[in-house]
């Protein structure tokens, strides 16, 4: 790299930080499930730094605003078409106290013009004057603003200047070179700690072919970048380090949106109103032929909401694989594997209508590190597959049963496998998702009933029962806390 700065070593004991901000402006880079939402969340309502906006990948955000009021005492809201007139007057009221907006849609809600150039700078853009009411942001997986030109990032930088809280998360706040770390700093409003974007490209970023910069000397800037960053603005954990403070299974409930909502309600009003008849019906046999029928009105809508959630599964993965771990992702019917294998071109498979030998290729390539990605279904992989390559399983759809969900989990969580499992289950909110999980994960000992991993729904009549009354009840009380928890 030419340039023609005189860069002089870092003293590390002059001063270089801000004293009084130096913990308010970070990055929290710990490893995936190791709680960086809960310390965000944490570190703002001990400073109670409300108003605060929380800018995450769109899958997301349901997720974030769970979580906040579950510490919390404090509401938060998802910015949606709804609310599109409406976020400033609810949080100015206290109404609301937190306000999650997806990177997409950062210029629909806080954006007025951005000039007439189609390549506009920070300066160009004009922005809604009820964005100065924040005193604080979260930026969720900020590596996503890493390129400066890029219009999120634009946008993001606007958002956050002025705010005295600034807090980054990202488990790989460098992706592939130094320089994925000026967007941030600037974000930060930290650049200038480290001499501005000019130093610091000079001084951190990877030379050219040709440099007569060394090998050692690169490595020794690194290690020196490495430093100034973990003493100034920078916490990370890595699980090999914190394993003994972790559970063995760890499993993280996301709830997300589905896309077709009007096709799913259709079906769910049509099961609901077959469910009251069967439950009036006195005849046992006549009961027994509507139970069959009920299950497989059950099963498709259990497919309309596994199909509603592809678009934000794709979203989660793909934010879950910039952090640079590899995933098993386990799901069920053959359209939900399908778009999954054309959202993930590079990722190997374990299916039914694989054969043996090709399934054995995909988890070999799989444990060598040749995928970071493996889409197996639950009846072909539920069983017997060593997937230790990875601690980090997600579930699409997830198996009726909760000795299923065992055996499903267990592909990574088994003899070899080095670091604590995550487990996160893509709910779909105002689905029977939550129904369904609420029973196999609260209500062990109905599901343990049924230990082999066939994932087909129980016949039995207690299974059937429970979750016919589960099903019912928030429809028929107009509660839909079961739905939309």
């Amino acid at each position: 790299m030419k340039h023609n700065l005189k860069i002089e070593p870092y003293d590390y004991q002059r001063e270089g930080i801000e004293q009084g901000l130096q913990w308010q402006r970070l990055i929290i880079g710990d490893e995936p499930g190791l709680g960086k939402t809960l310390q965000s969340i944490a570190i703002i309502d001990i400073a109670n730094a409300y108003p605060c906006l929380v800018i995450c990948p769109a899958s997301l955000k349901i997720n974030w605003q769970r979580e906040v009021e579950k510490f919390t005492d404090k509401k938060a809201l998802v910015l949606s078409n709804s609310t599109g007139t409406t976020w400033p007057y609810l949080l100015q009221m206290r109404m609301h106290h937190v306000a999650i907006v997806n990177y997409e849609s950062l210029r629909k809600f806080f954006v007025w013009d951005t000039g007439d150039s189609k390549s506009f700078r920070l300066k160009d853009v004009v922005f809604c004057p009820h964005i100065k009411m924040f005193r604080s942001i979260i930026i969720d997986e900020s590596h996503r603003v890493k390129d400066p030109s890029a219009q999120q990032t634009i946008f993001t930088k606007g958002l956050a200047s002025g705010k005295q809280w600034r807090i980054l998360l990202s488990g790989t706040p460098v992706v592939n070179r130094p320089e994925d770390l000026v967007s941030q700093l600037s974000i930060m409003g930290r650049l200038k700690e480290f001499g501005g974007k000019q130093n610091f490209l000079a001084r951190y970023g990877i030379p050219d072919k040709g440099s007569p910069v060394s090998g050692d000397a690169i490595a020794t800037r690194l290690d020196e970048l490495s430093k100034r960053l973990y003493s100034s603005c920078m916490v990370r954990r890595e699980k090999a380090k914190v394993l003994t403070q972790l559970p063995d299974k760890t499993r993280c409930d996301l709830y997300v949106d589905i896309s077709n909502r009007d096709e799913y309600y259709l079906a769910q009003a049509d099961l609901a109103s077959y469910l009251r008849e069967y439950k009036e019906c006195t005849d046992w046999e006549i009961r027994r032929k509507m139970r069959m029928e009920a299950l497989v009105r059950f099963m498709t809508l259990r497919s309309l909401a596994a199909k509603g959630k592809v678009k934000q599964a794709v979203d989660f993965v793909r934010v879950f694989l910039d952090n640079g771990k590899p995933m098993i992702l386990f799901c069920s019917y053959h359209e939900v594997v399908d778009e999954l294998c054309r959202a993930f071109p590079e990722a190997v498979r374990v299916t039914g209508r694989d054969s043996a030998v090709a399934k054995q290729a995909a988890v070999d390539a799989f444990q060598n590190g040749n995928s970071s990605l493996i889409i197996c279904s639950i009846k072909a992989a539920g069983v017997g597959l060593t997937l230790t390559a990875s601690s980090n399983v997600a579930f699409v759809e997830f198996p009726w049963t909760y000795a299923d969900c065992c055996q499903c989990e267990d592909r990574a969580h088994r003899i070899g496998q080095r670091d604590n499992v995550t487990c996160y289950y893509l709910i779909g909110r105002g689905t029977i998702d939550p129904v369904l999980y609420n029973i196999i994960h609260r209500k062990k000992s109905i599901a343990n009933q049924i230990m082999a991993a066939d994932d087909d729904i129980p016949t039995d009549e207690l299974y059937f029962d429970e979750l016919v009354n589960s099903f019912l009840a928030p429809l028929s009380d107009n509660n839909n806390q079961l739905y939309n928890q």
